[in-house]
């Protein structure tokens, strides 16, 4: 298998878990690669700077927020814009990252926090950065250099299974079939599983092996969380307001979760189109960002285009001198979240048509 074939390999599993392939089939501009807007490449490249020259010797970012979260939300901006994870200008970066999240695994449960501050969301977030890297990154060169002890080493794979089997015994034992903040809750709310789902179905998209009960469990809690105007509550039976953003990530989970032919999935694309023209200006933009950017690219390609320019321009206003951007989680977790915001904008090569 030569190195360009291993690289689409490992990005057709990032494009099928965004709905990418299956629009290639459809529109002859996504398919050919044509008309990333020069505004997104400016963005995106001092961005990446930015984080090549914050990143810690250890492999991760100074962060208010600092676990494996971050640094995987990182690793995939990096490779977003189909950087060469092995030679590439940032190859380095990324697999110091890499490291840094399976050395912080915790080897018995499987469980990705980092330096005490870890949630379920930093969980999903790492699987999905593991998922993206699995088959990607030369493992052969992912250790190349590192002191680290041997019996500390796990390859992308071994990790990413680990990381699974944890989400999954935490499902198995949270009465909602979901997950919240630590895989002992006995309670669930919708914006911590759909992370952890998000990694899960990255994984199982990258070859990793996952109960279609689990899959099922999960989205039938988020069909429960449903309200019938296509507001998404916090939690069962609590409203806890109708933000857009859970909505976003529900439309995302039905869609990538094949339920596509449910009332739900309708329900919540017709309401984010509804709200796409609002701002969050809240701590949670970008994470609102980063979810409205994948829910509408799934549910609507010409809505999307409209909100992306918008998105383009409004990002253009917020990055720093330095490439950054801020947040009070953070510049590498907004940084990071900005670029993949915009990711869908670079059209890889045509992988596996539909």
């Amino acid at each position: 298998m030569n190195k360009t074939h291993t690289l689409l390999i490992g990005f057709s599993s990032f494009l099928m878990l965004f709905g990418i392939l299956e629009s290639y089939a459809q529109d002859p501009t996504i398919r050919y690669g044509t008309g990333v807007p020069p505004a997104v490449r400016s963005i995106n490249d001092r961005s990446l700077r930015y984080l090549a020259n914050t990143q810690l010797e250890d492999g991760s970012w100074p962060s208010g927020q600092n676990g494996a979260g971050i640094t995987g939300i990182c690793v995939m901006a990096f490779m977003a814009s189909g950087e060469d994870p092995d030679y590439g200008p940032y190859a380095t970066h990324i697999r110091k990252a890499l490291r840094n999240m399976i050395i912080n695994q915790n080897p018995k449960t499987g469980y990705m926090t980092g330096y005490g501050h870890g949630s379920m969301y930093h969980h999903g977030f790492a699987m999905l950065a593991l998922s993206e890297a699995y088959g990607a990154v030369n493992e052969e060169l992912l250790w190349k250099g590192s002191d680290t002890p041997a019996n500390r080493r796990r390859t992308i794979g071994e990790a990413l299974e680990l990381a699974v089997r944890c989400a999954l015994t935490a499902q198995e034992k949270n009465p909602w079939g979901a997950w919240r903040y630590s895989p002992g809750s006995q309670d669930a709310d919708t914006t911590v599983a759909g992370t952890v789902l998000m990694g899960i179905l990255g994984a199982r998209n990258a070859g990793i092996e996952v109960p279609n009960e689990a899959i099922d469990k999960a989205l039938t809690f988020f069909q429960t969380c449903t309200m019938r105007g296509g507001g998404v509550s916090y939690q069962p039976m609590s409203s806890h307001g109708d933000g857009v953003t859970r909505t976003a990530i529900a439309t995302l989970v039905y869609a990538i979760g094949k339920r596509k032919d449910t009332p739900e999935y309708k329900s919540t694309s017709e309401f984010i189109k509804r709200r796409m023209d609002q701002n969050i200006r809240s701590g949670y933009a970008f994470y609102n960002l980063y979810y409205m950017a994948q829910a509408l690219f799934q549910s609507d390609l010409k809505a999307w285009q409209v909100w992306n320019q918008r998105v383009i321009e409004r990002l253009q206003g917020m990055q720093q001198e330095d490439g950054s951007f801020t947040s009070s989680y953070g510049s590498a977790y907004a940084t990071g979240m900005a670029v993949l915001t915009l990711a869908l904008n670079y059209r890889l090569l045509p992988i596996y048509e539909r």
